[in-house]
C-alpha cells in the first residue's frame, strides 16, 4: 500500500513522515507541491512572474527536503498526485478550507484519504465526503491523533476505579499564544478560526468522556480587533446522567492543554492531554483534601497509532464505518456550536 503527501507542510515533515516510517503500514510514494494555479487560485492573473517564481522555488525546496530524507518522487501539482496511478492513499495536511476539494478529488480517483482535522469546514461537506468514501469502499480518516494516546485510557481507568468518587464536573482547556499574522489560522478564506483549529479538540474529547448521549447546550465565539476569525471561545456539554463538561479554547491565549475532572471524593488534573509528543511522559495529579499525589502515565506515539488505525480502516469495512460515524458526529457538533454561538462575526 503506497501513500503520497499532498503539500510539503511542516507537520508532514516533522510528525507524519517519522510516524509513517515507524508504522510500516505504507510505502512512501512521494510529495505533491502546489502548482501556481493551485497556490494563487483566482488571483493568479494579477500575480507577478517574480512572485510566481518565488512561490515555486519555495515549494520545490520544501519538497526536495522530503525526497532527500525519505525518497519518493515529486509531483508538480496536487492534481497530478490525485490523478496518478501510483499512490493508493493520500495524506492531506492543507489548511482546512482546502480539505474538501482535495479529499473529494482523491476519493473520486479511488484513493483512501488521511486528512488533518477538521475533515472539512461544514457538516454538508463532511457528509458528502463520507458518501463518496462509502460508495467507493474507501477509508476516510480525520487526524485527531490525541484520541489514540494511551494516556486517555489510563485516565479513564482512574476515573472508573472510583478513585475520585462520582464525577461532578469536567473542564477541558486548550489554547496557545498568538502566532504570526500570516498564519492560515487567522485567515477566514483558508478555514481559520479558533473553533476549527483548537476548539474541535475540546469537543472531541468531551464527546468521548460524556459518551453517546453527549450534547452541546451553550456556545460562545469571541473576536478581537483586526481579525476576521474567532480567536477564542467556550462551550458547555452535558449527557443524560447530568455530567457537565465546560470547554474553553483559543489562539490568542496563554498556553493551556488541561483536563480537570472534579469528583465527589477528589479531583484529577493533567496537562498536555491533547498534544503529548512522541516520548513525552504525561502525569496526572490527584488531589483529595489537603493531600496530593502525582502519577506518571505511559509515553506513546499517537501519530503512529493514528496512521495504523487508518490502515485498519482500509482493510476492514467495520472499522471504516465506525470512523465515518465518528467524523460525522464531530462535524455535527461543530455545526451545532455555530448555531448556538449565533453563526460567528
Amino acid at each position: 500500500m503506497r501513500i503520497a503527501v499532498l503539500c510539503p507542510s511542516e507537520i508532514a515533515l516533522r510528525r507524519f513522515m517519522p510516524a509513517l516510517q515507524g508504522s510500516r503500514c505504507f510505502d512512501f510514494s512521494g510529495i505533491g507541491k502546489a502548482s501556481p494555479e493551485e497556490w494563487f487560485g483566482a488571483r493568479l492573473s494579477s500575480v507577478s512572474p517574480e512572485e510566481i517564481d518565488a512561490q515555486q522555488k519555495t515549494e520545490t525546496g520544501k519538497a526536495a527536503v522530503f525526497i532527500s530524507q525519505f525518497g519518493g518522487k515529486t509531483w508538480d501539482s496536487y492534481e497530478d498526485v490525485v490523478s496518478a496511478g501510483e499512490p493508493d492513499a493520500v495524506y492531506i495536511p492543507l489548511p482546512p478550507a482546502l480539505h474538501f476539494r482535495w479529499a473529494q478529488a482523491a476519493l473520486r480517483a479511488g484513493k483512501h484519504v488521511f486528512v488533518e482535522k477538521p475533515a472539512t469546514t461544514t457538516l454538508a461537506e463532511t457528509r458528502e465526503l463520507i458518501a463518496l468514501a462509502r460508495s467507493g469502499k474507501l477509508a476516510l480518516h480525520e487526524n485527531y491523533m490525541f484520541v489514540f494516546h494511551r494516556q486517555l485510557e489510563e485516565i479513564e481507568k482512574i476515573i472508573g476505579s472510583g478513585e475520585i468518587g462520582s464525577v461532578r464536573l469536567i473542564r477541558i482547556s486548550f489554547g496557545f499564544p498568538r502566532r504570526a499574522a500570516n498564519d492560515f489560522r487567522y485567515n477566514r478564506q483558508l478555514g481559520g478560526g479558533a473553533l476549527l483549529d483548537c476548539g474541535g479538540y475540546t469537543i472531541r474529547y468531551a464527546t468521548r468522556l460524556l459518551g453517546e448521549t453527549a450534547r452541546l447546550t451553550t456556545a460562545q465565539s469571541n473576536f478581537v480587533a483586526d481579525f476576521s476569525v474567532d480567536m477564542y471561545g467556550s462551550a458547555t456539554m452535558v449527557n443524560n446522567d447530568g455530567v457537565t463538561a465546560q470547554l474553553s479554547f483559543g489562539m490568542d491565549n496563554n498556553y493551556k492543554c488541561d483536563l480537570e475532572v472534579w469528583g465527589s471524593a477528589g479531583t484529577l488534573f493533567t496537562g498536555r492531554v491533547l498534544t503529548a509528543p512522541t516520548g513525552f511522559v504525561p502525569t496526572v495529579e490527584i488531589r483529595k483534601g489537603n493531600e496530593s499525589r502525582v502519577l506518571p502515565l505511559q509515553a506513546d506515539d499517537a501519530f503512529l497509532k493514528s496512521i495504523t488505525h487508518f490502515r485498519a480502516c482500509i482493510d476492514d469495512e467495520v472499522e471504516r464505518e465506525k470512523q465515518y460515524a465518528v467524523i460525522e458526529r464531530q462535524a455535527a457538533f461543530v455545526e451545532r456550536f455555530r448555531e448556538l454561538a449565533g453563526g460567528g462575526k
